[in-house]
């Protein structure tokens, strides 16, 4: 008796098509042996299913019915055909079923059937000729055994094979050219000639030369000669071969024992860390083990031998004299970490040979380290080093190809390679060209253009290589219009509106199966056809489930021969109508040409009206827009109901159009032109942009901008008619499958559409099997089943590129360098959520024989051509062009020059007088004539505007940088710190005093430390100023350095200073400085973990590490630069320098920014650095709040230095603040417990002093392991350490150094880059000690000693209203630098606070980093509680929302204290309060909108004393 297939396993957990396919399938038998560890099931179905899914069934059903169970699942499948298979027919869709059946079976008969060229001489005879070989014919009848199996008894077809066999021709192959193989023929006889000389004189060779000549050797192997036998795949001479004998042999072991001895007895007992004679071993004893891959070594497996290139390396020095070596090494397969411990006088010479990026073999014990539970290895019995075995693959073609399409790291989130790696590969491999086509950006052409470079780039600047600038655009078609062929028919004509139903997707394979239409005459439906069609081949089985048209309602159908003279008849003198028409008339015509009909249709495509006339909609699907317009639509994808719901759709339509005064298809064309809205909206198709000249790299930049400013959504869209308005310089290619005319081509479009597509392209492209591979996958795509599949595309399109006189290109679409590199794409695609993230396509850069051997099918001279002649021919069309604007592009400021000097002028004679010092004369002279030499007098001009402006609205603003280190910055107004050295000056009479013995004592100091004079000629009280900066610090000894102005605007201003620079400057001439997010290496690190996670696999930490290296970096997204504005020249288009796009692609903002990041672009372009800083809104609300001016705060106040030392100014004891010692807790620069462990530390006496720590405290690698060690040692003081970048060079030119190269070392040392080994043997000459060198080298980054002096400034204004304006000072703090300030917790008296603040020790190693920054602000309210100083209740009424207020000498905190209670709130609060009284806690809550957790919070803190819960009255209440 049968069953239904789920009623049999009724629960099993099945999904997608196999649950679909087992609907109509029945179990007609089930047994089991006798052992009971065997089922088979026997099953009946009408749909043939593939053994893919019958493989997945039976592993379905053992885990699932037999969990834990060992029992093997057999199913036995029988088919119940339709009439609509021939043997033929059923062949061509099961033959992929069979060849994976096959190859379960026998590779061998496998590869037979793979091979065979099969044809049907009759309905019920198969031929197949086969390859002639022994093999072949001793399986030739387990092959046709199988065949009959699956037609006979499978199939119940009746069916005779016969087989045939004819000689293998020869491969396609390409064979190597005559050149190739003399240059082959050479290189042996060179290698063998070479071994030979190195055979001769091995036995006389010195241990260098033999050294030498092995690394000579080495190098050579790099390029490609035959490996070594041995396992470990390293490349040798037969030298190395001998060598390695010659160190296992007794001799080498006894000189090896010789040699300690000596060692010990001349040496004080030191031990050479090697044993071996031979030169390559550094560590340990030699051995020849074959080294296994890393990717075996899951376990401990005892002793290994492994080779890998050092990742990471790092020692520890541990107890005893001892320090642990830890190195992690790769050998692309996986990694593991080495762990050695060695004596410390041992450390330098292993790590000689043992360094970062080196390859090396060693032997040791595998063994899981106790404490961090990973494999490692240990125990290291040997170390050699070895040649580099990475990237082998080398392109030895005579004649080099050319990429056109390749994809970097700035393709978003989808490339992984660097430009530079790229570019560098291409160029070794003796490539002219390589093209660079991110997706829609152009954002690696800086780091290309770098390639280039003299310093660190990868290609010599006078090489003829060039980059290929392009982009990979999303083209939108907005070319053909909503009506094709318009006659300017009337709306009210006839129209017939239709639809079909097909066997796929290509009008070219497969067939119409229904036919349905509806005849519209005058607005209203008059006439309906419906006719099924018999397509003579059977229904593919997801047709049927999408149609529910299966083969027994078609098979007694007329065929197509029939039914469409008829429905040509009906449509007589109408214009046809459908809902996506270009796929439904790509049938009809392709069957109208088959019968010789011609007809010359006007063509009305709904899709195109539904976006014109239903803007709104985001999708244009026929049941998306059926349900806009109010149309039933029922049985939707039947051809009769859905021609009819087109029809309804098409009559509502006539009379929108009519509504818009559209009555005829002329008209609809006009105004129905595809517009922006339209494009955002429509499709995309891939091409290639490639800029041939200077002009296309302005005007691919200008396409880059409009498709990102104006037709963004989802991704940067281009137009086609964008395109031709920019087209000049630029040409175009059909790109990947992604591209319209592959879409076309495959998808059987009619010959005229695909003749327009190719007309529009300069070139077209094909690219390896491999690329589409993923078509072979697809369900929905029956009619890609083979790889045959894919070439037969490729031919059509090279078939194209002859018909159309057009290029035809092969290119690889890459997206990584090498195959195994795949694993990073694959990650970062398994993160984005994609399901074939681990059936990634072979996307590598490949050589020319590869790309050769790829396109042989098509046969020899046209693979030469497409992939040798025409890439070049491309290559050859572009001109080696920068990607940047060369040159700089500063903005004009009209008499810039002249205004500068006249400002600093009158400010240098109101400060000293008409005559003016010497010292301030030629220093000012100086720094005016550098500046305006090299045009730098409008970056001044500019600073200096933004600032008076500032200052006039009342605002200070703090410079940044080294700006401070200029005079004329200080005299022009942009900077408060004044760079000259220490000195008095009477604003009175102008006398000066630069240089008295007590003056020039403070020299390198602060002019506000020394003492207090009264002027010696009109007895006023002197000024002290002078922070002794040198000013080549900012523009360099020649004045060429690139100047860097900084400012630092109050927070609350920056917007208006922006906004200002714009008024500068004028409307549409400034933009936000961009930048590119990429993924950062923590984001990347949870990537690759849960990658692998998610399939059950473990990886070493260092093995994760090393795969983040190759995802970080990835294009995630753009944003802006908080504070960089680019200014744009008047008269310039900012395409000249770089494409403009909104932050992030945020289409509802109007900021617009750079397209590069704009540091490609800051040396040609000026950039300001606008920044928002709390400091200058601090100060101004003190202002406010005391009425004092800032710049009079006196910088030498015993009172303010004493916070740095003590808590005496403010009245209070350590004990007071739980023991905390100092006074300058809140203090900007100071107020953390890392700079008051600096101050403690360094103990300061003076301003300078914190100028001095500041510097120290914002440096990396300057204070910790450095500066502090030597301060503690008593090697150095604050005061001759290294602190900021102008001391090392103002301390080299004191030595005596050069002054140029003192500036050069400054700015290694500061960027981190160190000493060259010159330049310390320099310093070692003018006696610079050990000390000073070694803190140099130690440096990572340095700040500026103007910059340290402009924020101590600031914050010593700050410390001297802490002393003397507590209240204001308590304000200003809590308003504006609390960051996590909580009424409830801070505002309920001392003892609540205390209590909090307790807790919060307590728990001080797991508090969340909001509640660090609220035990911070608690450590400042309990400050003020120590001084005295107390809160009062906020008044709902009087409170401010966002800054505290001082009221009959208390504070009164703001509203937005209040947890809950946000900013926005805060403010409806404030603005409720205003309007009137509130009448109970309702009212509150309708007026404000706060919510009710956060009423009753406020309830509870007796924020609203006895205001009623309601509005409802009370008897009682009148009582």
């Amino acid at each position: 008796m049968e069953k239904a297939f789920l009623e049999v396993f009724r629960n099993l957990e099945l999904v997608g098509e196999l649950r679909a396919l087992l609907e109509e399938v029945v179990v007609t038998k089930v047994s089991i042996n006798q052992k009971r560890d065997h089922v088979r099931i026997y099953i009946r179905s009408r749909q043939w299913i593939h053994k893919k899914y019958i493989y997945t069934l039976e592993h379905t059903i053992a885990s699932q019915c037999f969990p834990g169970v060992p029992m093997k699942v057999k199913i036995l499948e029988r088919f119940d055909l339709s009439s609509q298979y021939t043997p033929e027919i059923f062949l061509d869709a099961y033959r992929s079923s069979m060849a994976l059946e096959l190859k379960h079976y026998s590779i061998l008969v496998f590869n037979m059937f793979r091979n065979a060229v099969i044809t049907f001489p009759q309905t019920d005879t198969m031929h197949m000729v086969l390859e002639s070989n022994v093999l072949a014919k001793s399986k030739e009848n387990e092959l046709i055994q199988y065949i009959e199996k699956v037609f006979c008894e499978r199939c119940a077809f009746s069916l005779k094979v016969e087989a045939e066999y004819q000689e293998a021709k020869e491969s396609k192959v390409r064979k190597n050219s005559e050149l190739q193989l003399q240059q082959e023929a050479a290189h042996i006889i060179e290698m063998s000639s070479f071994g030979k000389h190195q055979e001769e004189d091995s036995m006389e060779a010195e241990g260098e030369d033999i050294r030498e000549k092995q690394e000579a050797a080495g190098t050579e192997n790099k390029t490609g000669e035959k490996k070594e036998s041995s396992g470990d795949g390293t490349k040798k001479t037969e030298k190395n071969g001998k060598q390695e004998k010659e160190g296992k042999s007794g001799k080498s072991f006894k000189g090896d024992k010789g040699r300690a001895r000596g060692d010990r007895s001349f040496s004080d007992f030191k031990r050479s860390v090697k044993r071996s004679d031979n030169p390559d071993v550094i560590y340990g004893r030699d051995f020849e083990d074959e080294a296994i891959p890393l990717e075996n070594i899951q376990t401990e497996m005892g002793e290994v031998c492994v080779r890998g290139q050092i990742m990471t390396l790092e020692t520890r020095e541990i107890r005893n004299e001892k320090t642990i070596i830890i190195f992690s090494i790769t050998d692309f397969s996986d990694s593991i970490t080495v762990k050695m411990f060695a004596r410390n006088d041992q450390v330098g010479e292993i790590l000689e040979g043992i360094k970062a990026k080196a390859f090396i073999k060693l032997k040791g014990v595998t063994t899981i380290d106790r404490y961090d539970s990973e494999l490692t290895i240990g125990s290291v019995v040997g170390i050699k080093k070895i040649p580099s075995f990475e990237n082998s693959r080398t392109d030895n073609s005579p004649e080099k190809r050319v990429e056109l399409h390749c994809h970097t790291k700035m393709s978003d989130m989808d490339g992984v390679s660097d430009a530079k790696a790229i570019i560098k590969r291409a160029y070794e491999w003796g490539h002219k060209a390589i093209a660079i086509t991110d997706h829609g950006v152009v954002q690696a052409f800086p780091e290309a253009n770098h390639c280039f470079d003299a310093w660190g780039g990868v290609v010599p600047q006078d090489s003829d290589f060039k980059v290929i600038y392009g982009m990979e655009a999303y083209l939108v078609d907005d070319l053909k219009g909503i009506v094709d062929n318009s006659q300017g028919q009337s709306l009210h004509g006839t129209y017939v509106v239709f639809d079909i139903e097909t066997t796929g997707f290509s009008a070219m394979k497969d067939k119409i199966i229904e036919i349905g239409a509806v005849r519209v005459e005058d607005g209203k439906i008059t006439d309906r056809f419906s006719q099924f069609v018999n397509p003579q081949i059977p229904i593919p089985f997801r047709i049927q489930q999408l149609t529910s048209i299966n083969d027994g309602m078609v098979q007694d159908a007329l065929t197509i021969d029939k039914v469409l003279p008829e429905f040509e008849q009906f449509c007589q003198g109408a214009v046809m109508v459908a809902h996506n028409a270009g796929f439904d008339m790509s049938f009809i015509k392709k069957n109208y040409e088959d019968l010789g009909i011609d007809r010359d249709d006007t063509i009305v495509d709904t899709v195109g009206m539904a976006r014109f006339l239903l803007p709104q909609l985001n999708r244009f699907k026929l049941d998306t827009v059926a349900k806009a317009v109010g149309v039933s639509l029922q049985n939707h994808h039947r051809a009769v109901d859905d021609a009819e719901c087109t029809a309804e759709i098409f009559v509502k339509f006539i009379k929108m159009c009519e509504e818009r005064d559209i009555f005829d298809l002329d008209q609809l064309n006009e105004k129905g032109a595809v517009s922006v809205h339209t494009i955002q909206k429509m499709p995309t198709y891939h091409a290639i942009i490639l800029a041939k000249n200077d002009i296309g790299r302005v005007n691919l930049y200008h396409l880059v901008s409009d498709s990102h400013l104006i037709y963004y959504n989802r991704r940067p869209r281009v137009p086609k008619s964008l395109y031709l308005k920019y087209q000049e310089g630029l040409m175009i290619g059909s790109a990947c499958e992604a591209g319209e005319l592959y879409q076309a081509v495959l998808n059987g479009r009619p010959d005229a559409e695909i003749a327009r597509i190719v007309n529009f392209y300069d070139y077209l492209e094909i690219q390896p099997i491999g690329n589409n591979a993923f078509m072979l996958r697809d369900p929905d795509r029956d009619d890609i089943q083979t790889e045959e599949d894919l070439q037969e595309i490729n031919r059509k399109i090279v078939k194209l590129g002859e018909s159309f006189n057009k290029p035809v290109v092969a290119t690889c679409d890459v997206h990584f360098l090498d195959p195994e590199d795949e694993v990073y794409r694959r990650i970062i695609m398994a993160g984005k959520g994609f399901d074939d993230a681990d059936q990634q396509a072979p996307l590598y850069l490949r050589t020319t024989e590869e790309m050769l051997e790829e396109f042989s099918y098509l046969g020899r001279e046209k693979a030469e051509e497409i992939v040798i002649t025409n890439t070049n021919k491309i290559a050859d069309m572009v001109e080696k062009i920068s990607p940047i604007h060369k040159g700089k592009c500063p903005p004009v400021i009209e008499n810039s020059d002249n205004m500068l000097r006249e400002i600093c002028y009158n400010k240098a004679h109101e400060i000293y007088g008409e005559n003016l010092p010497k010292v301030v004369e030629e220093r000012l002279e100086r720094e005016l004539n550098s500046i305006i030499s090299n045009g730098y007098a409008v970056m001044y001009m500019i600073a200096q505007k933004l600032v008076w402006k500032s200052n006039s609205d009342g605002y200070l603003v703090g410079s940044r940088g080294s700006v401070g280190s200029s005079f004329a910055a200080t005299m022009s107004g942009i900077t408060e710190v004044n760079p000259l050295n220490p000195h008095y000056y009477c604003p009175n009479c102008h006398y000066a005093d630069f240089d008295s013995e007590e003056v020039r004592a403070y020299s390198g100091r602060a002019g506000c430390d020394m003492p207090d004079k009264n002027c010696p000629v009109c007895g006023q009280p002197l000024k002290k100023e002078g922070f002794d900066i040198p000013f080549e610090t900012f523009l360099g000894f020649k004045g060429d350095k690139e100047p860097d102005i900084d400012l630092n605007f109050s927070g609350d201003y920056q917007g208006k200073a922006h906004r200002y620079v714009e008024v500068i400057f004028g409307a549409g001439q400034t933009f936000k400085a961009g930048t590119i997010g990429t993924l950062a290496e923590k984001t990347a690190f949870g990537y690759v973990k849960n990658y692998y996670e998610e399939r059950g696999q473990r990886k070493r930490y260092c093995e994760i590490n090393r795969i983040v290296q190759g995802c970080t970096g990835v294009r995630r997204t753009t944003g802006q630069h908080p504070g960089g504005i680019i200014v744009l020249p008047i008269g310039w288009d900012i395409e000249e320098f770089t494409p403009v796009q909104h932050p992030a692609n945020d289409m509802n903002s109007d900021i617009i920014t750079t397209h590069f990041d704009y540091h490609s672009i800051d040396s040609n372009l000026l950039k300001l650095d606008i920044l928002g800083h709390d400091d200058p809104t601090m100060i101004r609300m003190l202002e406010d709040l005391t009425g004092i001016n800032a710049r009079e705060i006196p910088l030498d106040s015993k009172e303010v230095m004493s916070l740095f030392k003590n808590t005496d100014a403010l009245g209070i004891t350590p004990e007071d603040i739980r023991g905390c010692p100092l006074g300058c807790l809140g203090i900007p620069e100071f107020g953390t417990e890392f700079a008051m462990q600096m101050l403690i530390d360094a103990k300061p006496t003076s301003f300078s002093d914190l100028v001095r720590i500041s510097g120290l405290s914002h440096g990396t690698d300057v204070w910790l392991g450095n500066a502090q060690d030597l301060i503690k040692s008593g090697t150095a003081t604050i005061a001759t350490c290294i602190c900021t970048r102008d001391d090392i060079m103002i301390y080299l030119i004191n030595k005596g150094l050069e002054h140029g190269l003192a500036f050069t070392i400054m700015e290694s040392v500061r960027k981190g880059k160190g000493l060259k080994p010159e330049w310390e043997e320099e310093m070692k000459n003018h006696g610079v000690p050990d000390w000073y060198i070694g803190s140099c080298k130690k440096i990572k980054y340095m700040f500026p000693k103007a910059h340290a002096a402009a924020y101590v400034m600031m914050g010593w204004r700050i410390a001297y209203c802490k002393i003397f304006y507590p209240l204001a000072y308590y304000a200003a703090y809590f308003s504006i630098r609390a960051t996590a300030f909580s009424y409830e917790l801070m505002c309920q008296g001392k003892e609540k606070l205390e209590y909090f603040m307790d807790d919060y020790e307590k728990r001080k190693d797991t508090l969340s980093k909001k509640e660090q920054d609220t035990y911070k602000d608690m450590k400042n309210v309990q400050e003020m509680y120590a001084r005295g100083f107390e809160f009062m209740p906020i008044d709902i009424y009087k409170a401010n929302a966002h800054t505290f207020q001082i009221i009959e000498g208390k504070l009164m905190p703001a509203l937005d204290t209040i947890e809950g209670l946000g900013d926005r709130a805060a403010d409806a609060v404030v603005a409720a309060a205003e309007e009137g009284p509130f009448l109970s806690l309702d009212d509150f809550r309708n007026r404000t909108k706060v919510t009710a957790s956060t009423i009753d919070l406020m309830n509870d803190l007796g924020l609203f004393g006895n205001l009623p819960k309601s509005n409802q009255l009370s008897l009682f209440d009148f009582q």
